[in-house]
């Protein structure tokens, strides 16, 4: 049986609220002089994809600490940097965390809802991390790609 792509769309929802604070994340991280970034989780049981707390980190090393050592996370990630050219740029992607110790059926999970959460996002690009040491650098990442 062949799995169509709006499958995902039917298995995971936003509400509405987590919409409107995904378009707004969005625009508002664009005049950023600071990096912006928030937390999404999937619940398990209503595989509702929402905001962890609702905080937005404007320190990559806050972000890092929060992230937990056994599950996975999608985060939001407006990072202002001045490319080698001099030029500012604010990448603005998704970073889908996935540490190697969570187990299989969470992967799974996250790793169905991945291009969902990022057409929903309207991120440019998505970054795979496994560890919150990864995101030291996350500078150099984004300059690879800018």
């Amino acid at each position: 049986m062949k799995v169509s792509g709006s499958s995902e769309a039917r298995l995971y929802t936003f509400s509405d609220e987590t919409k409107q604070k995904l378009r707004k994340f969005r625009l508002g991280t664009s005049r950023a002089n600071d990096p912006q970034a928030i937390l999404y989780e999937i619940d398990k049981k209503t595989l509702e994809i929402r905001p962890v707390d609702g905080e937005v980190f404007s320190d990559v090393q806050s972000l890092a600490d929060e992230l937990p050592d056994h599950a996975p996370r999608f985060v939001l990630l407006s990072y202002p940097l001045t490319l080698d050219s001099g030029r500012l740029s604010v990448p603005y992607v998704m970073l889908f965390y996935l540490p190697v110790t969570c187990n299989n059926e969470v992967k799974m999970l996250y790793a169905g809802a991945k291009e969902l959460m990022r057409n929903t996002a309207e991120v440019g690009r998505i970054i795979e991390i496994d560890s919150a040491e990864d995101l030291d650098d996350i500078e150099t990442k984004l300059k690879e790609h800018a």
